[in-house]
């Protein structure tokens, strides 16, 4: 792997702040449509730039092979699940609350690595920042302004949506000789089959009569938050690696609270400062320990 440069760097943030963005334009997104629908639409549209991708690589697409089953297994844990919890969550939460809760993903996946894997085993450093960082979304969920009886469930559902994420990835491992864009097309595909029936069954989407915000902002989340910023990842994973690329886990919920009070005057409280603190210092903990094996 090259040294990081500007440009590296550059891109990393622009992954950072297109995942940030995701959560106000799901906020917006919720006005209009149901979260199925909204999980339907984000696949589809996201869908398309990483298949594109493909038949310009003249990658071949295995959706449909003897590993089908694992492709349609990962891509209901790593999409369709999430996706619907997320966009099922956030309509009763502010979206900042959600930035914060997504961004716990590396320090659950350090949990089930130490059960799942054979060289992600838990140290001291580690444990101290999974315990810092999930302390701060305890005290998250301690403030009553922003969390209540209304929405307790509905922030819970974030936190799962992004437990989610994590399972996903383990799964991610048994078909891991496969190339990116390969898998995330499949999964895709697979996503999108799944979705569009129940999108269908539960919401009718034609009865619906959205607003132009909320069809640009899930328009978005499909092109731009799911495909485009996955083939932004590959790039930096490539030319990179891993441990460049996971440092993007501390400017996601920077940027999601940033930018849901500049687009929905979203309130910011003392608590979910501390939290966020509590957040980023546990993650800093778990790459720390992480890096300190790969060298």
């Amino acid at each position: 792997m090259r040294q990081p440069r500007l440009i590296d760097y550059t891109l990393l943030t622009i992954l950072a702040i297109i995942w940030a963005s995701a959560f106000f334009n799901i906020k917006i997104a919720t006005y209009s449509y149901g979260p199925v629908t909204i999980a339907f639409l984000r696949v589809f549209f996201g869908a398309i730039p990483v298949l594109l991708l493909c038949f310009i690589k003249k990658i071949k697409i295995e959706a449909f092979s003897k590993d089908w089953y694992w492709f349609a297994i990962i891509g209901f844990i790593n999409l369709v699940a999430p996706f619907f919890l997320i966009a099922y969550g956030i309509k009763a939460v502010q979206s900042n609350l959600a930035a914060i809760l997504m961004s716990t993903t590396p320090l659950s996946s350090t949990i089930l690595g130490h059960f799942y894997t054979t060289n992600e085993k838990f140290n001291l450093t580690k444990t101290i920042g999974i315990l810092i960082g999930f302390a701060g979304i305890v005290y998250l969920f301690s403030d009553n302004l922003l969390i209540n009886e209304s929405n307790f469930v509905s922030a819970l559902f974030i936190l799962l949506g992004s437990t989610c994420y994590v399972v996903g990835g383990v799964l991610t491992l048994k078909i891991s000789k496969k190339k990116n864009e390969n898998v995330t097309g499949s999964i895709l595909i697979w996503a999108v089959i799944i979705l569009l029936p129940l999108s269908i069954l539960i919401e009718q989407p034609w009865n619906l009569n959205p607003s132009l915000n909320s069809t640009i902002s899930v328009i978005y989340l499909g092109m731009v938050s799911t495909g485009l910023a996955w083939l932004l990842r590959f790039r930096i994973l490539i030319n990179n690696g891993l441990i460049f690329q996971s440092q993007v886990s501390y400017l996601i919920p920077i940027f999601g609270i940033i930018l849901s009070y500049i687009f929905l005057k979203e309130i910011i409280t003392f608590k979910v400062i501390v939290s966020l603190i509590c957040v980023i210092i546990g993650i800093y903990f778990v790459k720390k320990a992480g890096s300190k094996k790969t060298i």
